[in-house]
């Protein structure tokens, strides 16, 4: 009978993390869908980056308050889980703070931990009076509407419930120890619980006690566990491919814009003179099924990955002038229904049994409209405030591309422009006899 919670625990453990290894391989799957994109170059500068953007959390505290409140989420989140180490070898060989015998070196982190697990509380407290008290607009967008709004409702809460479960876990565990029951070694330093929730609980009895600290031990299990493989169907994916995507996101000036190797190999096909127009195609003069993109089959698993990682927080959005003016387009809604469109190709996927098979619909104009394209003004300022590195702009740019080379949907001043640039080498609507005209005015 005494194995009987190890054998439970053994168990919830190992269907957690099969569940997760499952989801992530299906996310690995569905990342590959992308095209091959080359990004072993530069491997010192993209290491930084990660170091800097992801680990170091450079971009959040551009904006202060929202920075460092992220801050101690994202290190209590990281710190906190060090204690799942012990959690696991307690539950599997029915020990308990089997790393007590660290002595003052375990006290301390016990006492690190607490002082986190408060300032976490503290900092989703201030999210959610920002979020549903003060409405920041990036948040009140429509493209939070439904899902997105819910999903970051339920991790306020979720988080809140993981920290107050460790918390309460303590303090009845310091009152144990207090007691002086087996098995509840004196071990571990509790500022926070045995100031705040230990008087609480001074008046219950012993088996009264050991029932609210094992409860809240299995919750607190429970809830990683749970955590662990919601994070799949959530905007917090970032908290793991935030570190991939700021490593593989391109280390170019942000001016610099993607070369199509395939228009600049038809420009050097067209003027080598060498060239036999008449000659039988090759794999090196066959031109691809497309220029630019129009599914997110067309895009390369780096921009996947990025619509995957994509926090939601709308800094891009809050950022971009378009947006601003009232037009259409939200780079984070860019991101988010790349996303939504390559889950429901992956789920297309999985009912086919590996296979796709053709729904109808595509991310350009089912998912994503011609008009939020167009009011892109290429700036870069949703690049550039991103915390994590993503980039709507090239999403933008290849769906943009698509619609001007494929489609001839490019808009009539657009349009205009190009037949000026063809037939008299200028945007201008002036032979080049003419340029100089306006001088002698």
């Amino acid at each position: 009978m005494r194995l009987i919670p190890n054998i439970l625990f053994i168990i919830l453990l190992c269907a957690g993390v099969g569940f997760f290894i499952f989801n992530i391989r299906k996310l690995i799957r569905n990342i590959r869908l992308g095209k091959a994109e080359d990004v072993s170059d530069h491997k010192a500068i993209r290491l930084k980056n990660m170091l800097r953007i992801a680990l170091g959390q450079r971009k959040m505290v551009v904006r202060p308050v929202a920075g460092v409140l992220h801050i101690f989420v994202y290190a209590g989140f990281l710190i906190i889980n060090i204690e799942m180490l012990e959690i696991i070898i307690d539950g599997i060989f029915g020990t308990h703070r089997v790393f007590a015998p660290l002595g003052s070196l375990y006290n301390g982190l016990i006492a690190a931990f607490e002082v986190l697990a408060l300032l976490v509380i503290v900092a989703i407290i201030v999210f959610w009076i920002r979020r549903y008290v003060l409405k920041i607009n990036r948040f009140q967008k429509k493209e939070l509407n439904g899902w997105a709004k819910k999903d970051a409702s339920l991790i306020l809460y979720a988080e809140t419930t993981l920290m107050l479960c460790f918390l309460v876990m303590n303090a009845a565990d310091y009152r144990l120890q207090q007691l002086g029951v087996s098995h509840y070694i004196t071990a571990g330093y509790f500022p926070i619980s045995s100031t705040l929730i230990t008087p609480l609980l001074s008046s219950l009895s012993s088996p009264t006690l050991i029932i609210i600290e094992r409860t809240c031990w299995w919750l607190h299990i429970a809830g990683v566990l749970c955590f662990l493989n919601y994070l799949y169907y959530s905007k917090h994916l970032h908290i793991i491919l935030a570190f991939p995507n700021t490593y593989f996101a391109s280390v170019k000036p942000l001016g610099a814009f993607k070369v199509n190797e395939t228009v600049t190999k038809e420009v050097r096909m067209m003027l080598d003179p060498n060239t036999d127009p008449f000659a039988t195609p090759t794999e090196e003069t066959t031109l691809p099924d497309k220029f630019g993109a129009s599914e997110v089959t067309d895009l390369s698993w780096v921009q996947l990955l990025s619509a995957y990682t994509c926090t939601e927080c709308g800094r891009c959005t809050d950022e971009c002038p378009a947006n601003q003016t009232g037009k259409l387009l939200s780079p984070r809604a860019i991101m988010m229904k790349t996303r939504d469109r390559l889950e429901e190709v992956g789920r297309n996927i999985d009912t086919h049994k590996g296979t796709f098979k053709d729904d109808g619909k595509q991310l350009l104009h089912d998912y994503i409209t011609p008009e939020e394209l167009w009011a892109c003004t290429t700036c870069n300022a949703c690049v550039e405030a991103c915390p994590i590195s993503i980039s709507p702009l090239s999403i933008i740019m290849e769906l943009r591309q698509y619609l001007v080379m494929e489609q001839s949907a490019a808009p009539t001043e657009l349009n205009t422009m190009m037949n000026n640039i063809e037939n008299n080498g200028a945007p201008w609507a002036y032979s080049a006899a003419d340029r100089a005209n306006w001088i002698k005015e």
